[in-house]
């Protein structure tokens, strides 16, 4: 990545981990109109330096409960979206225009979804109460010395909080830090009172905003390299914590319920996106000592064919299915084994099994064109993806198979364009260059060759602007025998 787009990124990740640091003063804030434009900037600094979970259990299940707590407060002037975040860190944080994030290491050591509420519903407050946009509006009146001193900071301390770089960051906010400090605090209490009256209005017990606090605070004590961010960036956590400790002594709340989707994220998030050999023996654990905990025996299926044991997985992905026959998406777990273990028929056959309601239907019917692929139904396989395009464009991955599907059909003209595609949208400029090039010599149809010109047009914009980066090929590679 060029030094301007890192500096563009590291201005706005500013903005995310150093947030408390900039004083709240109520005069002004960003309209929503400036705020959503500003996000759209932050989404794309974030994709770039963020992997983002795109698992549709997880992100449907995320949406669930967010829109649970929003539903449950006045009318809001903006869209509230909510995401994974693969890294194995105890954090969340909301962004401008509504963006809230939640990271794996911390959903790994969620007990439940009153919990997982509990933050939600404080990062939603965060925003509802627009101290986001009061922040940025205010952060346009910091000295650009202190800012380039932050910046630099990030820069030099991607490593973590106990590098050089952020001691730099936090000597370049000296002054004044113990008055921004006073006024985040502020702005914690308020969250915090915002985020008990929604998430009580929603039904969820505030035992799960107690527990969650514990836990993070609990790992202060591991040094400052693990020392968490949402500490960091969420101040008074101590004081929340005593609050909450009398309101609810004098007010017990009920005991948590049982949850299945809950249940299910969870499991997901811990065997597919937390460190493969600590899942792998967790689950092995949990099943050995409760043979009829379904879930255990879920989370080790998917662990093991993460880990490339695609037939040891299957067993215990058909206990889990065994134990809960309606669970269309355990169903596509399956297939995705018996796709992994090469048995093309029968993951076919088990991927169209699959409802039209399940949550991960699209990666059932991408996994069901892969098959066909692999079983020499090209003009099938083809059919499929582009019928998942036209209805989700921005499946990436589609892209890519599609042109390897043309290219079995001795289609090269869509074969490369869609490979062109699939490497334009993923930024590797260098591949998708040639293969639009390479599509323009088979392509006869003007308004694909007009779409072509303009694609190409696009990159040379870019790699002037940006510079370019030379990346790894697609998924499977993109030989294509022509």
């Amino acid at each position: 990545m060029c030094k301007f787009k890192k500096w563009i990124s590291a201005g706005i990740s500013f903005l995310i981990l150093f947030s408390g640091l900039i004083p709240l003063e109520m005069a002004h804030a960003l309209t929503i109109k400036e705020e959503e434009e500003l996000a759209e900037e932050f989404l794309k600094a974030v994709f770039e330096n963020y992997e983002i979970i795109k698992d549709p259990v997880i992100e449907g299940y995320l949406d669930h409960v967010g829109q649970k707590l929003i539903s449950a407060m006045p009318q809001q002037p903006i869209t509230y979206k909510f995401y994974a975040v693969r890294q194995d860190a105890y954090n969340a944080f909301a962004g401008p225009g509504g963006n809230i994030f939640i990271f794996s290491g911390l959903f790994a050591v969620l007990e439940n979804e009153d919990e997982l509420a509990a933050l939600l519903s404080h990062e939603i407050a965060h925003v509802s109460c627009r101290h986001i946009s009061e922040m940025m509006e205010k952060s346009k009146k910091a000295g650009m010395a202190t800012l380039a001193g932050v910046i630099a900071g990030i820069l030099i301390g991607l490593g973590g909080a106990g590098t050089v770089g952020g001691a730099l960051t936090v000597g370049s906010m000296a002054t004044g830090q113990s008055m921004a400090l006073a006024y985040s605090r502020e702005n914690e209490m308020q969250a915090d009172q915002i985020g008990r009256a929604n998430l009580q209005k929603a039904g969820y017990s505030l035992g799960g905003l107690q527990s969650i606090l514990k836990k993070i605070r609990a790992t202060e004590w591991f040094g400052t390299e693990e020392y968490p961010t949402y500490l960091r960036t969420h101040p008074a956590t101590e004081e929340r914590i005593l609050y909450l400790d009398n309101l609810l002594e004098k007010n017990p709340p009920p005991p948590t319920k049982k949850n299945y989707a809950f249940a299910r994220a969870h499991t997901r998030i811990t065997a597919l996106y937390t460190d493969p050999d600590t899942a792998l023996g967790l689950y092995k654990k949990q099943t050995l000592q409760n043979p009829e905990d379904a879930m255990a025996h879920y989370g080790y299926g998917l662990a093991l064919n993460r880990q490339g044991n695609p037939k040891a997985a299957m067993d215990h992905l058909k206990i889990a299915i065994e134990k809960n026959p309606n669970d269309a998406d355990m169903i596509i777990d399956l297939g995705i084994a018996l796709f992994t273990a090469g048995e093309y028929e029968a993951a076919l056959k088990q991927l169209e099994r699959t409802p039209g309601s399940a949550l991960g239907e699209e990666i059932a019917r991408l996994y069901a064109g892969r098959a066909m692929m692999a079983l020499g139904r090209h003009d099938q396989a083809a059919d499929t993806f582009t019928a998942i395009l036209k209805e989700d464009p921005d499946l990436v991955e589609g892209y890519f198979y599609l042109g390897e599907a043309e290219g079995k059909r001795n289609r090269f003209a869509g074969a490369h364009f869609n490979l062109g595609e699939y490497y334009l949208k993923t930024d590797d400029l260098r591949n998708a260059r040639f293969h639009f090039t390479k599509a323009m010599e088979y392509e006869k149809d003007p308004a694909r060759m007009e779409t072509i010109r303009q694609r190409l047009k696009e990159m040379e914009s870019r790699h002037r602007f940006f510079g370019g980066d030379d990346k790894a090929p697609g998924p499977e590679g993109d030989e294509i025998t022509e």
